[in-house]
């Protein structure tokens, strides 16, 4: 390559670096001084017109605020007085004009006489209004600066106006003309400059071509050597191909790839046995990137550029590259970016939700559409319903088909919902024992499977179903079922690597399964523990006439959805009364289902204590606050701060409710009208927050009035805020009033329940019922022991009216102690009251808040033993607090006939 291309030419390239480097050096010295001139011409004109504008401006002022210029102004004559001066100011200060002007631009001095009276040619308007005026102009003397400054009346009725203007102008020319004048003293320095910069240069180059001379013949001969080694040592080929297309060069790896002879330079392209293709392609010079060109049975990837760019001789420089076995790799690299795109996608798509059911019907689809042309899921029975498969111990393996997709009609496969019984002979009974899957690439062979059903195994072969795969769902050490790929479509039989994929995919939809069956088992048990807390019945009470519906929240994916904590009750009081509760406990699964049930629990005890519905709910806040205290400190989560509840007591014999809430959701009041209203009961905080006290709602309710007392999650949703919610529930009940309970529970379910609730819902319907006054009978007592006997006789032919002699004489004694009690130790009015219902009810109210104390008297006490006697009388007693003072209460049970009268009377003791 040195004797071909030679030294002379490549010494004399080298040899004109240093020229070239040389011009290009004095090139960037003489932009540099050019750039700094054309700055210092530039920065003098600058300097020149701030120097005019400055010095007009200070020659203006000073002339304006010269002693005598306000008296020459208002002189009669003021151009014989400001004349000489302004001249005289004009030659001192080496302006051009001072020109001074009355108010309308009347000059009254100018250096031309003649120009003396007539109107100026500025702007004025400034200056008159007291500001100073500067601007450039083109004159009849040439460009030039003015300026315009006011001049002010210092004394007189115009004290502090404008009298006057001073106008002093500059030429440009005049300022100018000391910088022009440095201008040969620039022009010099910059040429010493240049001088100086370019005898730098010049040794510098003379330096670059000193050492540049040193690369003789032998190392430039020693520097195509190398790169020659470089060249032909490298796994690419480079064909280099000059301008009449002869082939100036051909490393190793370019002969290897096209076979070419030992001697070819010097050769034509064309006269080199390539193939047309090629060849025209080396000879065009054509600019390819990545072309894949086939030569024998090679895949070439060819680049090719042209090297006249830039100035370069003319022709083209050619790689080829060898990407026979790239190809190859590239196909396998796709086949497995394939299975990792299916294993991936089997991960989104397959275990959305923790339905098992849903689970295997999901890997079914999934394998049908992806992989195979036909898909079914068997799962043992215990999966279904949550619990751990039985390892099999037996010849026999039973499952039930719970999935199945791509089976024709008729095509002999087991249907969904099948039990099926696996023999332990074939290849598939065999590996669910063991865990291990079973390819069957040819079922036409009928080698064993078949024993299964041959019946069914010659009706699948006959509908063209030739291979098969079968591979147990195998998941933490068990085996929950099997999942079988069958080929039918596809002419190819599954092979090995299609065993691999499918062994793959099953173990990830296995593990979703088995979570699945965990939520399924845990689901379970939390429902039955929610279901056992709640109430199963209504209980008996002819207060209201109630309906109620829980419906739990749809399971979401990863979490006990449909196990909440809201609940309701119905709580029978003393008097005939009846408490309606609703609560919620925010969350899901056994957490909020225990954490319910300890409320509702608490709810019926403090009930007992016949309190009012804001005590109710302060003794509750004090629980909760109690239970966050004992379990806040070992477990974060297991708070319950956040639970709701609303409590109303309704008396029939009134017609009177009270309610009180805590954070919950205001209930829904529907009159016998058909007028639909939200209570406005006043919201007190959630049970758990403590120190804020509770307010009630009182309201008088007429009969058939319904009472709607519903959790959030009926009127709110992700879909539908609060406000619209209400709004929907209170149109709908006012739609048709005249539904029974259980009727509006329906119609406001259809109404507002979302397609999947998010949260639990419980809704308590009660419709009001009043008290017939005919089996209501009160009297006033007054305070004299005497009135015990005339109170016993009343009762007792009360009851003789009811048909209850029976329990006439009972019902005096309890009386008697009673009212002689309340005689005895209570202030203020006292008042009897006895209510027939499903049982007998008497009431002693007074003004007193002692209650009565129960305790076993003495052998030698002579009282004492009166509360103790009506105890024993009484089915239940009891004492609540009013506003004014108690009631002490008891109850007696009906004989059976005596309550078989009150039913064939009406409903019970109702009106």
């Amino acid at each position: 390559m040195a004797g071909r291309y030679g030294r002379p030419r490549s010494v004399l390239r080298m040899r004109t670096v240093a020229g070239q480097v040389f011009l290009l050096q004095v090139a960037i010295v003489v932009l540099l001084v050019a750039a700094a001139i054309a700055a210092l011409v530039l920065q003098s004109r600058s300097d020149a017109d701030r120097e005019a504008r400055n010095r007009s401006v200070a020659v203006a002022e000073a002339f304006a605020n010269a002693p005598g210029i306000e008296a020459a102004l208002k002189n009669d004559h003021p151009t014989t007085v400001l004349q000489p001066r302004a001249e005289a100011a004009r030659k001192r200060s080496e302006v051009d004009f001072i020109v001074v002007m009355n108010t309308q631009g009347i000059r009254y001095t100018h250096p031309i006489a003649n120009r003396i009276g007539k109107k100026f040619v500025g702007t004025l308007q400034p200056a008159l209004a007291g500001r100073v005026v500067t601007e450039k102009i083109t004159g009849t003397i040439g460009p030039l600066v003015q300026a315009v400054v006011p001049v002010f009346s210092h004394s007189g009725p115009d004290k502090g106006k404008v009298i006057g203007l001073v106008s002093a102008g500059i030429t440009v020319n005049r300022v100018s003309g000391v910088v022009d004048d440095q201008f040969p003293l620039l022009f010099g320095a910059a040429a010493g400059v240049l001088a100086l910069t370019t005898g730098g240069t010049a040794l510098v180059s003379r330096r670059l071509r000193r050492q540049t001379h040193g690369l003789g013949p032998a190392e430039m001969t020693r520097m195509y050597e190398h790169h020659d080694a470089v060249l032909h040592a490298v796994r690419e080929g480079v064909i280099i191909v000059g301008g009449d297309g002869c082939l100036l060069l051909a490393n190793d790896e370019a002969r290897r790839l096209l076979g070419l002879p030992p001697d070819v330079e010097g050769r034509q392209v064309a006269d080199l046995g390539l193939d047309p293709a090629t060849a025209h392609l080396l000879a065009s010079g054509r600019v390819v990137t990545d072309e894949v060109h086939p030569v024998g049975d090679r895949l070439l990837a060819v680049n090719q550029r042209s090297t006249d760019q830039a100035g370069g001789p003319p022709g083209s420089v050619t790689t080829l590259r060898d990407t026979t076995e790239l190809r190859a790799l590239t196909g396998r690299a796709d086949v497995a970016r394939g299975r990792l795109k299916l294993l991936y996608d089997a991960g989104t798509e397959i275990g959305t939700t923790l339905d098992v059911v849903h689970t295997c019907e999901e890997l079914a689809q999934f394998g049908a559409t992806r992989f195979a042309d036909i898909v079914t899921v068997d799962l043992a029975e215990d999966v279904l319903i949550g619990e751990e498969p039985t390892p099999p111990g037996g010849a026999i393996v039973e499952m039930r088909r719970i999935a199945s997709r791509g089976a024709p009609p008729d095509s002999g496969l087991y249907p969904v919902g099948k039990l099926i019984r696996f023999e332990p002979a074939t290849a598939l009974g065999a590996g669910l024992t063991s865990g291990e899957a079973a390819l069957e690439a040819d079922l036409t062979a009928f080698a064993g499977w078949h024993l299964q059903s041959p019946e069914r195994a010659r009706k699948i072969v006959q509908h063209g179903i030739h291979s098969r795969i079968a591979v147990p769902l195998r998941a933490r050490g068990v085996i929950l079922g099997v999942a079988i790929f069958w080929r039918s479509n596809e002419p190819e039989p599954f092979e090995e690597e299609d065993l691999s994929v499918a062994e793959e995919l099953v173990a990830r939809a296995a593990v979703s399964i088995d979570n699945a069956r965990r939520y399924t088992r845990e689901h379970t048990m939390a429902v039955t523990l929610q279901r056992s807390l709640l109430p199963r019945a209504l209980p008996e009470q002819n207060a209201v006439e109630a309906a109620y519906r829980y419906l739990p929240a749809q399971a979401g994916r990863g979490g006990l959805g449909g196990v909440g904590g809201d609940w309701f009750d119905i709580i029978p009081l003393p008097g005939a009364r009846v408490a309606l509760v609703v609560g919620d406990v925010v969350g899901h699964g056994l957490h909020a289902a225990a954490t319910m049930g300890r409320l509702r629990t608490a709810v019926h005890n403090f009930a007992n204590l016949d309190l009012p519905p804001d005590e109710i709910l302060w003794h509750l806040d004090e629980l909760v606050t109690r239970i966050d205290q004992d379990e806040g400190a070992e477990e974060a989560e297991g708070s319950v701060t956040g639970a709701t509840c609303l409590y109303a007591i309704y008396d029939p014999a009134s017609g009177h409710c009270t309610m009180a809430r805590a954070g919950h959701v205001q209930p829904v009041l529907l009159r016998p009208d058909g007028t639909a209203e939200v209570a406005d009961v006043p919201g007190g905080p959630p049970l758990g927050l403590g120190g804020l006290p509770f307010e009630t709602w009182q309201r008088q309710l007429p009969e058939e009035s319904r009472l709607v007392l519903f959790t959030d999650g009926l009127v709110e949703d992700r879909n539908r805020d609060l406000d619209e919610g209400m709004a929907l529930l209170s149109r709908t009940l006012a739609d048709h009033p005249g539904r029974t309970p259980d009727e509006t529970c329906e119609a406001a379910l259809g109404a507002l329940l979302p397609d999947r609730p998010s949260d639990d819902i419980a809704l308590l319907v009660a419709r009001t019922r009043v008290l017939d006054t005919e089996h209501v009978a009160d009297w006033d007592v007054p305070p004299d022991p005497s009135a015990v006997g005339q109170i016993r006789a009343a009762a007792v032919r009360k009851l003789i009216e009811w048909g209850l002699a029976e329990e006439a004489f009972t019902a005096e004694l309890i009386l008697s102690e009673l009212v002689t009690n309340s005689i005895r130790y209570a202030a203020g009015p006292i008042r009897v009251r006895l209510i027939r219902d499903t049982s007998l009810i008497c009431e002693v109210s007074d003004r007193s808040s002692t209650s009565p104390h129960l305790r076993q008297a003495a052998t030698t006490d002579e009282g004492g033993r009166g509360l103790f006697l009506v105890a024993q009388l009484a089915e239940r007693w009891g004492t609540r607090y009013t506003t004014s003072g108690k009631v002490i209460w008891t109850e007696q049970a009906l004989s059976g006939l005596d309550v078989v009268a009150a039913e064939a009377d009406g409903e019970g003791s109702l009106s």
